[in-house]
């Protein structure tokens, strides 16, 4: 059974994975609520985007597009399990650098 806090934040936690544009748009719908739920999973989006920036800006560009893929499929990956944790109302960190993600945008 999903607690109050949970069933509240699921549509900003899950529109948090739709894009940066959705990322955006649920920062803005949880600004003034300030619900957990969906601030946790607002954070791990944005680090997420932090890391397809940093991959497309500077690993492809010095690594080459085939390391480059590979880092690719692995953030894809890490948006994956996080977008699931939305679905299923669960505040479970991705993998490597979920904790940090939350911990370097805890002002968010």
């Amino acid at each position: 059974m999903e607690n109050h806090e949970v069933r509240e934040g699921k549509t900003m936690a899950i529109i948090s994975y739709i894009t940066i544009f959705g990322t955006i748009a649920a920062f803005i719908m949880n600004y003034k609520k300030r619900n957990s739920f969906a601030g946790f999973h607002i954070k791990q989006m944005i680090g997420i985007f932090f890391l397809s920036m940093i991959n497309k800006y500077v690993i492809l560009d010095y690594a080459g597009r085939f390391f480059g893929g590979f880092v690719f499929l692995f953030i894809a990956s890490l948006w994956l399990i996080g977008f699931i944790g939305a679905v299923r109302g669960q505040e479970k960190v991705i993998p490597f650098l979920g904790e940090q993600f939350q911990e370097w945008f805890k002002n968010l």
